[in-house]
């Protein structure tokens, strides 16, 4: 029994041993000043690990882990940075190990390229878009949980331009329109059903113009956007200045 806790004894002073030996070679510097080697950072308040990763001379190398704020050490993102292009490959986790969102990120927070987002809990995608020095630009597409598209539009410099559709699960096109400039512009078609319209007109830098059909009480009504909101003003007398007043 004593030669079992002297084993015990030691074998938890070696642990101990060990543990001061590796931490030893953690956040370190070169000579230069810059990080070296293994970092592990924590968040002040709790104490908790907050990521760990290798540094090559000050500059990221492979994957870095960051955790939640809790003892139960979750993976809440990771930053690989294996393209040595001043890029990572950045993929965030919900608490419960599922993908929130996964893309190329350059520097610290500018997104380039196709950007993936999950539904919740779900590996299946909700939503793809492009980017371009981290402006949207290319198509956005958005997708139901059973995988069918449910809007799609394309993105010139972080703005809407050019046709978008939205859609109903069944495939319906519940909307169909143009954007120019992030506004609408141009003829838009509004539907609640395949064979029913509840509105379609002409749009003119985000504005309804012209004539548009609208579904009123279950048929659809001509009505001129042009007068819609307009007041009647009174033409107001001039002021004449009479000699001599």
């Amino acid at each position: 029994m004593k030669k079992i806790k002297q084993n015990i004894s030691f074998i938890l002073l070696l642990t101990f041993w060990c543990s001061i030996a590796y931490s030893q070679n953690e956040n370190k510097f070169d000579e230069n000043g810059k990080r070296h080697g293994l970092w592990k950072g924590i968040y002040e308040d709790t104490k908790n690990p907050r990521y760990e990763g290798a540094f090559n001379h000050g500059k990221e190398t492979g994957v870095f882990k960051y955790f939640d704020n809790t003892v139960k050490l979750v993976v809440i993102a990771t930053r690989d940075f294996s393209a040595n292009d001043g890029s990572h490959y950045t993929t965030f986790y919900n608490q419960k190990g599922f993908k929130v969102s996964e893309g190329k990120v350059v520097g610290k927070d500018t997104y380039v390229g196709e950007w993936k987002y999950y539904h919740l809990d779900s590996k299946k995608i909700m939503t793809l878009e492009n980017y371009v020095d981290g402006k949207l630009h290319g198509p956005r597409k958005v997708y139901f949980p059973n995988e069918k598209i449910a809007e799609e539009v394309t993105y010139v410099n972080g703005k809407k331009e050019g046709v978008y559709k939205k859609y109903a699960e069944n495939g319906v096109v519940l909307e169909e329109s143009n954007y120019k400039n992030n506004e609408y512009d141009g003829l838009a078609t509004f539907r609640i059903s395949e064979k029913q319209i509840s509105g379609q007109g002409m749009f003119k830098n985000g504005k309804k113009v012209g004539m548009w059909k609208i579904l009123e009480k279950g048929k659809l009504k001509n009505v001129n956007m042009n007068l819609q909101g307009k007041k009647f003003e009174k033409r107001k007398k001039p002021v004449v200045d009479y000699p001599g007043k």
